[in-house]
């Protein structure tokens, strides 16, 4: 594993767990709403790349409660925790490159994961999320114009902000459905901290 897997794994996994463990239900069910009011069509199934303990598998059976639910997350614990606790369809504990699930989804999508993937293997991990969707891909990452690192939790190399979604939608042939902004003064407590997102529809 490269250095940013090796410390999602083992150096931060504990910690990161213990800060996320609460969120506000209401908020995150009307951000999740913002960002699929333009799907035109019934989303029934989903592939979270990246989930952690689960808290948008938790939003996300409120507004797509018949909808499967699959995930991949790196950390043991963190995917001992959200496939002990939640229905799913598919589970992979690794990293976004080392899946192989065989199904594709309706809907595939990041939230707060593609910042913490190294620049060098972005399209490739973006590779992946659009090989496994039958239709949408979702993004809700921090933006911003230019590739910039961010020292995270006193790490170099941990945090990076871009734009996603141009990069994505110059490497795949998809079109743009909505994009827009979850301003953290409102989204905090629901864990979307200045969260800008993309919804792409393969063509």
């Amino acid at each position: 594993m490269n250095e940013q897997q090796n410390f999602w794994t083992d150096e931060y996994a504990q910690e990161y767990i213990l800060k996320n463990q609460e969120f506000d239900l209401t908020l995150g069910v009307e951000g999740w709403r913002k960002m699929l009011t333009s799907c035109n069509v019934d989303i029934g199934s989903v592939l979270e790349c990246g989930c952690n303990i689960g808290r948008n598998i938790e939003f996300l059976n409120v507004i797509l409660p018949n909808a499967s639910k699959s995930i991949i997350e790196i950390s043991k614990e963190a995917f001992d925790s959200v496939t002990s606790n939640y229905e799913l369809l598919r589970s992979f504990n690794g990293s976004i490159e080392q899946s192989n699930f065989a199904e594709t989804f309706d809907l595939v999508f990041t939230a707060g994961v593609l910042i913490h993937i190294h620049p060098d293997h972005l399209v490739a991990n973006m590779r992946k999320m659009f090989d496994y969707s039958r239709r949408y891909i979702l993004m809700a990452e921090y933006f911003n114009r230019t590739p910039t690192m961010i020292e995270y939790q006193g790490r170099q190399d941990r945090l990076f902000k871009r734009d996603f979604g141009k990069l994505f939608i110059e490497n795949f042939p998809v079109n743009l459905i909505n994009c827009g902004f979850l301003w953290g003064h409102i989204y905090d407590k629901a864990g979307f901290d200045d969260t800008t997102w993309w919804l792409f529809e393969k063509r």
